[in-house]
């Protein structure tokens, strides 16, 4: 099987033309054109190939995907999580699920728990994470984030981080037995 990007135009021409040096320098000046637009034609296809293209194409297609949260000064990784998941969080805007899914981009854990979980005021939520890495810097970029995801009447109420660590813990007792006495003064 022949590969496009090594078939020459010349390849193409029926043999009664070949021997014509007009359409031999013809079929030359436009076989170097089409191998270019050959190669380009690679570079059309961008969503499927996210995880390789660089910082600039990634702005670029954030902003051609509307990503309302997007910030060119995140990390690059980021970036390509929010543009890859842009289509899909457009089609769930308004949803816990999708709020979901932006935590776990932000701050790769974490969960919505909404007001019926823990007896809050009716339409608030809150977002619970377990990344000890969370930083308030990276909070308020959530929180910009969240306000363009989140439904209109639901609100947040607080960003909860909450972190475990294995503390060593003893336990001491002591126990006292002995006789009461008391002792007066007598006049």
């Amino acid at each position: 099987m022949l590969n496009i990007s090594d078939i020459s135009l010349l390849d193409l021409i029926p043999p009664n033309l070949k021997s014509d040096p007009q359409v031999q320098a013809a079929a030359a000046a436009l076989d170097a054109e089409l191998k270019a637009v050959t190669e380009a034609v690679k570079n059309i296809i961008l969503y499927s190939r996210i995880d390789e293209l660089p910082g600039e194409i990634i702005d670029h297609l954030a902003w051609q995907f509307h990503v309302d949260y997007y910030d060119p000064g995140l990390p690059l990784e980021v970036k390509r999580i929010l543009v890859k998941n842009a289509l899909t969080w457009h089609r769930s805007k308004g949803t816990p699920a999708a709020v979901e899914e932006l935590i776990t981009a932000v701050f790769d854990e974490g969960q919505v728990e909404e007001w019926w979980e823990y007896g809050g005021d009716p339409y608030t939520f809150k977002v619970i994470t377990f990344n000890a890495a969370v930083t308030t810097e990276k909070a308020q970029e959530f929180i910009r984030a969240l306000n363009s995801i989140k439904n209109a009447r639901s609100w947040l109420e607080s960003v909860e981080i909450t972190q475990m660590e294995e503390l060593p813990l003893y336990f001491g007792a002591a126990v006292h037995i002995g006789d009461y006495s008391e002792i007066r003064q007598v006049v």
